[in-house]
């Protein structure tokens, strides 16, 4: 690329569109990854089987909080973003640890929040050396993560399908009795389910390319839809809500600093810093833009502060989301301030409690159908990251995938086996990304050694 083109295209992310433009570039950056910020939240509840009233903080808090790390990545704030196109959302590596943390009576949702807020400084203090810390997750260690984590998110996705839990729990005689779920799997969950998987393989064939984006969102407005006539849809009573409400900060109570929670949730900051670079180089391309270590550095301190931002308002770390990179090179508009616009709607819906309660009443069998397509491609994602490994030179880097895979679906498959384990660990044995993550890393410096990969990232010099 000559040094014209290059100015020509740093300027255009610098560009100040028309407000209507704005707006509806915005817009559409926002429904493209909506689906995926608010299925993080309805995990969670719906797993830890919260009450309506605290699912639907945790999808407010979501968007809120998106939106506010989305501003500070976009526009820059002293020494924090990278002034790039891009949108913030819930990342799904913050799934099985928070719901391992939340099962745990003596840890808990305010000892979640603590680690998030640990982790998210730890993030910000480490932004400047995270270009040598890259280095120690090379392609065998992430693509070996990613997939493990779509693996472990299908199971939920299949429960969705089914409209809940396979067996439920009953008194009978005073004795909890456990019994099969007559209605799980029935023909017509199935069918919705099915309905809206079909609605989502025909856009990505025949639609066009910004409707193969909004695909999964289209898909659950239209099993919704259909699932009123049905009745799987059960409206929520919005008459008493107000129309918008601020996101109070530790909404679920004083945070609680708890060592196991910490040391999970720092491993998952440390992978979500890896996962966000791979993006902002992506975007660098994209924009013609090549980025300084300082730059680098700018856009780790505000992935950090993400975190730190969704431990104070009851949400989520965040990372920036790939399929709006797509979005950018769908349109051609590389301006930062679209995305910025983006991030001003995510507050803005994120005040909305009557939209909240919506989302929240969204049927399970919609979200199955959704859902199996989501967590899909998130492990299809990370067997495409996996291909780029050279297994014939480096034979020791299958060990790394099949250890790291097999350990990390042990809490899935057998989550009791560790119960004779101190508590405090549990945080780590239980979530198996986590667990998955920690095998992984320790074999590739075993193997593969420390400097491996230290010259896998050329930065430009301030």
């Amino acid at each position: 690329m000559t040094q014209k083109n290059s100015l020509m295209q740093l300027s255009a992310v610098d560009e100040v569109l028309p407000f209507n433009r704005l707006l509806l570039l915005g817009l559409q950056h926002v429904l493209v990854m909506y689906a995926g910020d608010i299925a993080v939240p309805l995990i969670v509840s719906q797993t830890l089987q919260l009450p309506a009233s605290e699912t639907v903080t945790l999808i407010n808090s979501s968007l809120f909080a998106a939106g506010i790390v989305t501003l500070i990545q976009c526009l820059g704030v002293w020494k924090f973003g990278a002034r790039l196109p891009v949108m913030m959302g819930a990342t799904f590596l913050s799934v099985a640890p928070m719901i391992s943390i939340g099962l745990e009576p003596h840890i808990g949702l305010q000892s979640y929040y603590g680690a998030l807020l640990v982790s998210g400084a730890l993030g910000i203090l480490i932004a400047p050396l995270m270009a040598q810390i890259l280095g120690l997750f090379p392609p065998v260690v992430t693509g070996s993560l990613i997939t493990l984590l779509g693996l472990s998110l299908m199971g939920v996705a299949i429960n969705w399908v089914g409209g809940g839990q396979p067996t439920v729990d009953r008194v009978v005689d005073g004795v909890s009795v456990t019994s099969i779920n007559p209605a799980y799997g029935s023909p017509q969950r199935l069918g919705l389910s099915i309905l809206v998987l079909v609605v989502i393989v025909l856009l990505r064939k025949f639609g066009r390319e910004i409707w193969r984006s909004l695909a999964p969102l289209v898909g659950i407005i239209i099993g919704t839809i259909v699932a009123i006539p049905l009745g799987e849809f059960h409206a929520p009573n919005l008459t008493n809500l107000p129309w918008m409400a601020f996101t109070l900060p530790f909404r679920f109570g004083a945070p609680i600093f708890h060592i196991g929670a910490i040391t999970a949730m720092t491993i998952v900051m440390l992978i979500t810093l890896v996962e966000s670079a791979a993006v902002f180089l992506a975007l660098a391309e994209i924009t013609g833009r090549r980025l300084t270590r300082g730059e680098m550095a700018r856009a780790f301190r505000a992935d950090g502060l993400g975190i730190l931002v969704g431990g104070i308002f009851n949400a989520f770390p965040y990372t920036s989301y790939s399929q709006n990179v797509g979005l950018v090179t769908v349109t051609g508009v590389r301006s930062r301030f679209v995305c910025a616009t983006g991030g001003a709607i995510l507050v803005f819906l994120g005040l909305l409690p009557k939209l909240g309660h919506l989302v929240a009443a969204i049927p399970q069998p919609v979200l199955g159908g959704a859902g199996l397509v989501m967590f899909g491609m998130v492990a299809a994602n990370g067997i495409r990251i996996l291909s780029t490994v050279d297994f014939s030179a480096r034979p020791n880097d299958l060990f790394i995938v099949a250890v790291s895979v097999a350990s990390g679906l042990i809490p899935t498959l057998s989550p009791s086996l560790f119960q004779h384990l101190p508590a405090w660990i549990s945080p780590i044995t239980h979530a198996g990304v986590v667990l998955g993550s920690i095998v992984a890393f320790l074999l590739n410096l075993f193997f593969n050694g420390a400097t491996a990969h230290k010259n896998a990232v050329n930065w430009q010099s301030d």
